[in-house]
Order: structure tokens, then sequence, then C-alpha cells
């Protein structure tokens, strides 16, 4: 269901106008669920499978190479999996070669489907070009299909300049992830908003000064203190700054590892900081925006209390909301209020084509949502 809301604000009192209600042309129905994701499997497994017998995914031409790793038994809610890469950088090919090789052997979870990339490039910036995050998304889906992962249970983590790419790649797909770990790579001007709702861990050596990363890490853990201090409920996350250790910590970030595996995927938490970073987004969570819109540094905060949404701000003229009956009870109404003003209150009709269209557009069945509220937002 899509629900077009167009707001005005008065001249005089400054207040939004009455909502306007329009495009609701879809019936109320049971949505089949199962039936929605098995046929999305069906529809994809072959390229999956292609993909494990060849250990490649692929984004159009651009490839990746990958490894994998099984430990432990399968739980019965599905494997968890953990996406580590390796070091290297702005060198030769054989170099990083040599990294992947190291990076398959560093750590080993409990349990779990422990997958090494090998990055597509051989560039300093390898790890968060703008094709990684779907080659990311295509390589989760490919071991969730293959080898029974439960994406509520996938990990990010690096080492080096795979620490660059956890530090790029976790703000802006944390809701792909249920944690990750940072390790002695150098974070760059990225923000740390986003990872909200996704626990992160950071390490490095405190001998490690090339390129200030043991004081930049340092600062970095303390922003994050900062985010916490004033959100109690979001920002879990541990600093590891290990005094007289190099670039080289001797495996004692290993121990993010089970760090890591104490945390599950939240879906749909009940709020959500969104900032746009060098490479945009029409996602996250259950927000979507037109990606006309999307540009570095735009943010958007929105909130959620049972029935109740409440965009607390907005950079955007425009914002989806997505729901299902996992978050809201549909058989009750829903109320969206902008900054603490409600804008409407209804019932809302779900769709099994809107379902359909939400799974095919973000290929994960936590996203599979019946309901969309699109909201026209004053300046």
């Amino acid at each position: 269901m899509r629900i077009l809301i167009n707001m005005k604000r008065l001249a005089e009192a400054a207040l939004l106008a009455a909502t306007i209600l329009i495009g609701t042309d879809c019936a109320a129905q049971e949505v089949a669920y199962p039936d929605i994701v098995e046929r999305w499997r069906q529809d994809n497994k072959d390229r999956w499978e292609a993909n494990m017998e060849s250990l490649t995914v692929k984004d159009g031409d651009l490839s990746m190479k990958f490894s994998y790793q099984i430990f432990g038994d399968k739980p019965s809610d599905g494997r968890s999996l953990y996406i580590s890469m390796h070091g290297g950088g702005n060198t030769a090919a054989s170099v990083n070669d040599s990294q992947w090789e190291n990076q398959k052997h560093l750590y080993k979870p409990d349990e779990g489907v422990y997958v090494c990339p090998r990055a597509p490039w051989n560039d300093w910036d390898m790890w968060f070009k703008p094709p990684m995050d779907r080659l990311l998304e295509e390589l989760i889906q490919t071991l969730a299909y293959t080898l029974d992962v439960n994406p509520d249970k996938v990990y990010l983590m690096g080492y080096s300049a795979g620490g660059d790419g956890v530090w790029r790649l976790a703000p802006r797909l944390a809701d792909h992830f249920a944690s990750a770990s940072m390790m002695a790579g150098h974070p760059g001007d990225v923000s740390l908003v986003n990872v909200r709702n996704m626990p992160f861990t950071i390490w490095v050596g405190g001998d490690d000064a090339a390129y200030n990363r043991n004081r930049e890490v340092a600062a970095r853990g303390r922003e994050l203190d900062s985010l916490q201090s004033t959100d109690e409920n979001g920002y879990i996350h541990e600093t590891h700054v290990l005094e007289g250790y190099p670039h080289w910590m001797d495996l004692k970030d290993a121990a993010a590892v089970p760090w890591m595996a104490q945390f599950r995927r939240n879906p749909y938490p009940d709020r959500i900081v969104w900032r746009q970073e060098e490479v945009t987004r029409d996602a996250f969570y259950w927000i979507e925006i037109p990606h006309e819109y999307a540009k570095r540094g735009q943010t958007v905060i929105v909130s959620r209390n049972g029935n109740v949404i409440n965009i607390e701000s907005s950079d955007y003229p425009e914002l989806t909301i997505c729901l299902n009956s996992k978050m809201v009870n549909l058989s009750r109404k829903v109320t969206v209020k902008y900054q603490g003003r409600k804008l409407f209150k209804t019932k809302l009709k779900p769709s099994s084509e809107t379902a359909r269209q939400a799974l095919e557009s973000r290929g994960d069945p936590a996203y599979m949502f019946d309901c969309k509220i699109r909201l026209m937002l004053p300046k």
C-alpha cells in the first residue's frame, strides 16, 4: 500500500495543515509471506548456486572472489556469517593476494561461516568503493541460500586496509549487520551516527602511529562515548587501544569475535538515525527516500513506539515509512507525527504486491514491508 500525504505550512500559525490521503487503491488482504519469499528464492537460486560453485560474486562485469570455512554445528536458527576483509591497499596485486591468504587464518569463531573476500581492486580504498555495497549484499544472499546463514547473524570485520573498509561500510550498511569490529584501520572523515543500532567494537595498537591511527581511533571511541551518553538505548560499543602494541596486535583483537557473536540484528529498531555517506543509499532499516534527494550529509531521525511513528527531523522533502505486522498492529490505526505534531491517524491496508516489490528491491526477507506511507514534508 502506498499513501501520499501532502502537507502545507499555515502562513500565520506555522503549523501543518490537515493531511490529504490519496492513492489508497489497494484493498486489505492476507499477505502470504512464505509464498513470496519462496518465489524470490526460486527466481534467484541459479545465480546463487553459480556464485558458490565459482566462489565469486558479481556486480555487472565486476567480480569478487571469496573463500569460506565452516566452524561448529549449525544452530536451529541458521548459521552465523563473519565477513573478514584483508589488509594491503595501494600496492602490487601479489601483496594483496598475500594479505588475503593471511586473513583466511586470522580468526576462528566457535560457530559460523568465516568468509574472506578478495578485494576486486588494488587501491587504498579497495574496500569501500561504491560497488562494494552491492557485492556484499550479493555475498550475504548467496550464503544465506546455499549455507543456511541467518541474515540476522551477519558480522563485519577487517584488519588494516580492511579496517578502513569497516569504518566506511559499517555506518552505511548498518542495517545489514548484527555487529562489526574494526581492527587497525583509519577512520578518515566518516560519521558514526548511523551505527546507533549496530554494536561496534574498535581495536588499535597504542603504538600504531602511522597515519595517526592510534590517536584517530581513540578519538572515535570518545565520539561513540558521547553519542551513547545522549542516547542510552543506542550506540553499544567498545574501544580498545592496546598500549605497547604496534600495527600488529598479536591477535589480541580476536576477542572481538565472541563479543560480536552475542548480538543479533534488529531490522526494526525503535529509533533510526540515518546520515548519507559518500556512497548514498535509498533505504535504511524501515525508511526510504527518493534517490534524487540522496546527498552526503542529508540526515533523518525517526522513532517508533507501538503504532505511533514520529519523524523527529528530516533534511528530505519526501520520506517513505515502511511497515509490516512485526512492527505495528495493523488491526489498529497507525499515527504519524512530525516533530511531535500529529499528521494523521488511519488504518493501513497491507498489500502482497508492496511486499513483493520490497523484497525484490531490498533482497532481504526482513525488509519485506507490505505497507508504505509516503510523505511530502515541509522545508
